[in-house]
């Protein structure tokens, strides 16, 4: 079955390439234009079959993913020659690297393939997507809607291809057989992926810290960690999951986010109820990601006030004394105080030196040395400011990182790269150099002050 998924692939990717830059474009738009224009009822297919999120927010993600992806990639060179680099002598153009695997999570079952597609044939390369097997019946769909179009643009159907009956050793044939491989997902698919032999791309873990700085608007910052946490059920993996907050300001800070929807509690009967409800063996319990916080509540025998969006818990220690401090893929988040910047940041490494090096960090503050301090001293491949992380940490229209749905963490998160992957992580780039005359200086200039 591979192999022959591999063939059509190399097939339809020596036609991709042959297309100008405008047709590729028009292909990569598509992918997205078809995403958005069916943003409900592919919300609703991923909803049902994975039985996670929220099918509302999956809608605005369905809407919101599409628009800022294709904004960032239209007009950007990724065919034959990219630029002249005259003062240098260099030459710079593009080549598609051949055919790319995606091995793409139940958690983001719509844009997540989507976006996989339209970096691949941005750089003419075909792709051939591996979904999880909660979400097989979201990406046949797509499937079917991306090749009434490209049969319809004239476009063999194959430059997009899907595994239709998923398992661990088709995905991980599929890996050992493509020329280049990206990894959405659990930790242990990435690290299959990066065994496979072929170059790839992965992720790691999220546990985004959230700093609150004292000069801030405490219930501006409230309502964007709570957007961030509650937003479909707490799956994504960027969504804030802490409140670290001085001392002084902490019960203002918890209040603002009572007011914005949060369930507070540091009671031991209630803390130990859920922290036994989220977690199994000191893993993410499966049974409860994605899940409603009303639900988690019941499982853990805590009654919420109605219209409660997060449950806010304050444990004794950070780091390796508590599981909260690791990541909680649903709409519970942890609270600590600090008394000087520096202890905020180090209570947010201590998290993170237990899940989540790598990944990201939400500061809310406008002082710029504590805000550079963070980003100087913490781990993590993005610290963004005064925003919502879980929508805004994979590019958005307000900030200038890479539009993607697949975030690099570093070698902190044993990741390949620390940036947001985009279509240059999936192109070749030959270069012609040519001599540049005169160019050698004397070695006074060399060994030279």
């Amino acid at each position: 079955m591979i192999t022959q998924l591999i063939e059509n692939a190399r097939a339809a990717q020596a036609v991709l390439e042959t297309y100008s830059q405008e047709k590729i474009d028009a292909i990569v738009k598509m992918f997205a234009q078809v995403v958005f224009e069916q943003a409900d009822p592919l919300a609703k297919m991923a909803a049902e079959e994975t039985r996670m999120g929220v099918y509302e927010d999956k809608i605005l993600k369905n809407q919101g993913k599409p628009r800022i992806i294709w904004n960032s990639l239209k007009g950007k060179k990724s065919v034959g020659i990219l630029r002249h680099l005259k003062d240098e002598g260099l030459v710079e153009i593009a080549k598609p690297m051949g055919v790319v695997g995606a091995v793409t999570p139940c958690t983001n079952p719509i844009v997540t393939p989507m976006c996989n597609a339209m970096f691949a044939v941005k750089g003419a390369n075909a792709v051939i997507i591996a979904p999880h097997p909660r979400a097989k019946n979201c990406t046949k769909v797509m499937k079917e809607l991306y090749d009434a179009q490209l049969i319809e643009m004239g476009v063999p159907t194959d430059i997009f291809q899907i595994i239709e009956e998923p398992s661990i050793p088709l995905t991980s044939e599929l890996m050992g057989a493509v020329d280049v491989v990206i990894a959405t997902g659990g930790m242990g698919m990435v690290k299959s992926a990066y065994s496979s032999g072929k170059p790839s791309y992965g992720v790691g873990a999220g546990n985004v810290q959230c700093i609150i700085d004292r000069d801030v608007d405490f219930n501006e910052a409230a309502k964007k960690a709570i957007t961030g946490r509650s937003f479909d059920n707490g799956i994504i993996c960027s969504g804030e999951q802490t409140i670290i907050a001085h001392k002084d300001d902490y019960d203002k800070v918890i209040a603002a986010f009572i007011y914005n929807g949060a369930y507070y509690t540091d009671k031991k009967d209630e803390m130990d109820a859920l922290r036994n409800t989220l977690f199994v063996d000191g893993h993410m319990n499966k049974d409860v990601i994605g899940q409603p916080i009303a639900k988690i509540a019941k499982m853990a025998g805590i009654e919420l006030p109605e219209g409660t969006k997060v449950i806010i818990v304050k444990p004794d220690v950070c780091g390796e004394g508590d599981l909260f401090s690791k990541e909680k893929m649903c709409a519970v988040m942890s609270a600590y105080e600090y008394e000087t910047w520096e202890q905020a940041v180090d209570i947010a490494l201590c998290n993170l030196n237990v899940e989540g090096k790598g990944h990201s960090t939400m500061v809310h503050s406008n002082t710029k040395e504590n805000i550079e301090y963070a980003g100087v001293t913490l781990p993590v491949s993005r610290l963004l400011v005064n925003q919502i992380c879980a929508t805004m940490s994979g590019g958005s229209f307000t900030n200038s990182l890479n539009a993607t749905t697949t975030l690099g963490c570093g070698s902190w998160g044993n990741n390949s790269i620390s940036e947001n992957l985009t279509y240059t992580h999936l192109i070749n780039v030959s270069r012609i150099a040519y001599a540049i005359p005169g160019g050698q200086p004397s070695d006074e200039i060399i060994w030279g002050e």
